[in-house]
């Protein structure tokens, strides 16, 4: 874990840091398919549709000195009991704390979070052209599977979305 950085089941407590960072996200463009911010309440039903929370966890990253830096999530890939071994990992890093190793550890910790609960693969879907995301994606060895051209619009540019995964 980067420094004094600790990984921790998410409280209600986190929801309006979790709407924060998420909402960043959303403002900035380029990692989410949201168009318009979401709502505290929004936030806490997306929380609440991880069930059940002990095998799809969402969880923050407190950076050194106690602030939530960012936030992750192991969620179903598919509502068919076929597809349960395979879930999807999302991750979001507050703007300010971009660039200090946060997103590595996020990765890493659903990964282990995925490992030790029996999952067999693991999915992102990620837009193209998100550089970070795309590195990160390929430092812990997924791979590209699947490329949508210009699956979303957000308001003033097509943007191509690529599908990954990771036997684990």
């Amino acid at each position: 874990m980067t420094g004094g950085a600790i990984i921790r089941d998410a409280t209600d407590d986190d929801l309006q840091a979790i709407t924060d960072i998420y909402n960043q996200a959303v403002l900035a463009g380029g990692s989410t398919a949201d168009l318009e911010p979401r709502t505290l309440e929004q936030r806490r039903e997306w929380v609440a549709s991880h069930t059940p929370r002990a095998d799809y966890p969402v969880v923050v990253l407190e950076d050194e000195s106690g602030r939530v830096a960012g936030f992750g999530s192991l969620s179903h890939f598919h509502p068919r009991e076929a597809y349960d071994g395979v879930v999807e990992l999302s991750y979001y890093i507050a703007t300010s704390a971009q660039h200090h190793g946060y997103g590595t550890a996020m990765v890493e910790w659903l990964l282990d979070a995925a490992k030790q609960r029996s999952c067999r693969m693991a999915t992102a879907l990620i837009f193209a052209d998100n550089a970070g995301s795309v590195a990160l994606m390929r430092r812990f060895g997924f791979t590209r599977f699947g490329f949508l051209p210009k699956a979303c619009y957000d308001g003033s540019r097509y943007i191509d979305m690529s599908y990954w995964y990771k036997e684990l």
